[in-house]
């Protein structure tokens, strides 16, 4: 996750009910959306956990503009001269830099965490410590050579695929955070931003987006034929579980999620949507 937020949210005009502006919820959640989960200039007016369960339905919406992002500036390098594998390292810097890091952090500190092997006090101890540790760093290095490795060969197969690969990942990264946003899912600390949206999403509204989300993955694969349909919505399945998996051990070993675990899962998604994409 990207941002934190405030101690104290901001309270309606006097006189107003805090619901007055449920009138245009939707706009709401995309900017709760847009403002935590990137560092696009977007205001984040509402905290309140209507505008948090909008908000996360909204998170694909999200990475579906970093993944465009990402995926125009890889193609502007190609179509400049450079070769698939710059290409693919710029297009996996292009999300890293639109949340300042901090999935990738939230990845590191999960991972510190998960191979501390201490008890879930412990563990959540050294997830809120400043530096990484040999467990994150590992993890970090193996997922980024994952994923410029998988949009190299993507590039390599043909620029529309990797473009492909680049936007379904991005967005599916964020259709992750829907899902374990889900009703069911605890916190692990009363506090943060895991906190905040923790048990948000209905299961309905998750399957829903998740359905869409997949939709648009099969849509896009398309355009590459059969094969290319098939594998955008495995791709999504295949994410999701890895996901899934991930977010149920995090549940079992730390009591619940936090904004460490989000920005976790977010990663291992977006990872195991490339790695199917470079294998079709």
């Amino acid at each position: 996750m990207s941002k934190t937020p405030p101690e104290h949210p901001p309270e309606p005009p006097s006189g107003t009910p805090r619901d007055a502006s449920a009138e245009t919820p939707w706009t709401d959640g995309l900017r709760f959306a847009f403002g935590t989960l990137t560092v696009l200039p977007v205001e984040v007016t509402r905290w309140d956990r209507e505008a948090a369960r909008t908000g996360m339905l909204c998170a694909p919406v999200a990475g579906l503009v970093v993944g465009l992002l990402a995926a125009a500036t890889g193609l502007v390098l190609l179509v400049l001269g450079a070769g698939p594998l710059l290409a693919a390292v710029a297009t996996t810097a292009v999300p890293a830099v639109l949340t300042r890091g901090l999935h990738l952090d939230g990845l590191a500190d999960t991972a510190d965490g998960l191979g501390s092997g201490q008890p879930a006090e412990g563990a959540l101890r050294i997830m809120k410590q400043s530096d990484i540790g040999p467990f994150g760093v590992v993890t970090l290095l193996f997922v980024l050579l994952a994923q410029v490795a998988a949009l190299s060969q993507a590039y390599g197969e043909s620029w529309g695929r990797g473009a492909m690969a680049a936007v379904v990942s991005a967005t599916v990264a964020r259709l992750a955070l829907t899902l374990a946003a889900r009703v069911g899912v605890p916190a692990a600390r009363p506090e943060g931003l895991g906190a905040a949206v923790a048990g948000v999403v209905s299961l309905r509204g998750a399957v829903v987006v998740a359905g869409v989300v997949a939709g648009l993955a099969a849509g896009v694969g398309a355009v590459f034929g059969t094969y290319g349909l098939v594998y955008g919505v495995f791709g999504v399945l295949v994410a999701c579980g890895a996901a899934e998996l991930l977010l149920r051990h995090c549940v079992r070993r730390f009591g619940g999620v936090t904004g460490d675990v989000f920005g976790g899962l977010a990663e291992t998604a977006a990872t195991a949507a490339l790695v199917v994409f470079a294998l079709y």
